[in-house]
């Protein structure tokens, strides 16, 4: 064999390899920039994502290769939504929103609630990284959400920092109480999930403004964990 023409068809291969391989690279960057294109304003970028939970809750989510601009995105994430979700472990907001690496920011606490590193988080997601919208997401069932009631309606103590929980969520969660009934769990849900989009709307200087100036909408909704719809509240 003639080492020089393998040697040459060597570094041919290789000049092929890494063309393809920039090609790759490109053709990802092109494809996330487009889903950056379509949800460019609060409106699209909400409609993106119901559009994707009706596609979760139809069963006919899209076919995706998530090898796939993997490399890609080792240089930068720009997400077009931020969601503020439980940390329910049935709850998995990529899959409700039918949504690929990359696309959604989250934020997971128990309960769903502000806390100021999840409000550093959720300001970092709008100011530096551009979301369009941030979701607060609630779901039935909520574990947090019934240990608040039974801690409020019983007078009972949760071990560790779980009573956090309950201080936090109080607020929001003691008026439902007052107007007992088999649907007050769910009423406390929503009066929980409203009460943060409310706070977030109005959170100086970086929310507030933004969604003031018609730059960042601020919404909530709450996932049923039986058909997997995300239905606004």
């Amino acid at each position: 064999m003639c080492i020089v023409c393998d040697s040459t068809g060597l570094k041919r291969r290789h000049l092929f390899s890494a063309g393809v391989g920039a090609l790759a690279l490109t053709a990802a960057a092109q494809a996330q920039a487009q889903l950056v294109r379509s949800a460019d304003t609060p409106d699209a970028a909400l409609a993106r994502l119901m559009e994707g939970n009706a596609r979760y809750a139809a069963g006919k989510m899209n076919e995706r290769d998530f090898s796939a601009g993997r490399a890609a995105r080792t240089r930068g994430q720009v997400p077009f939504a931020a969601i503020l979700s439980c940390a329910d472990a049935r709850v998995a907001p990529e899959l409700a929103f039918d949504q690929g690496p990359g696309e959604l920011f989250i934020v997971r606490v128990a309960g769903n609630f502000v806390t100021p590193d999840g409000l550093g988080s959720l300001e970092y997601g709008a100011a530096v990284l551009g979301t369009k919208v941030i979701m607060v997401l609630g779901h039935d069932n909520c574990g947090a959400i019934n240990a608040t009631i039974g801690a409020l309606q019983k007078g009972n103590t949760l071990p560790g920092h779980i009573a956090g929980l309950v201080t936090a969520m109080k607020p929001a969660i003691e008026p439902v109480l007052k107007t007992p009934g088999p649907d007050m769990a769910q009423r406390a849900v929503v009066a929980n999930v409203q009460a943060q989009v409310r706070r977030l709307q109005t959170e100086k200087p970086i929310l507030g403004e933004a969604v003031a100036a018609g730059k960042l909408k601020v919404v909530g909704a709450y996932y049923d964990l039986a058909t997997g719809k995300v239905i606004p509240v």
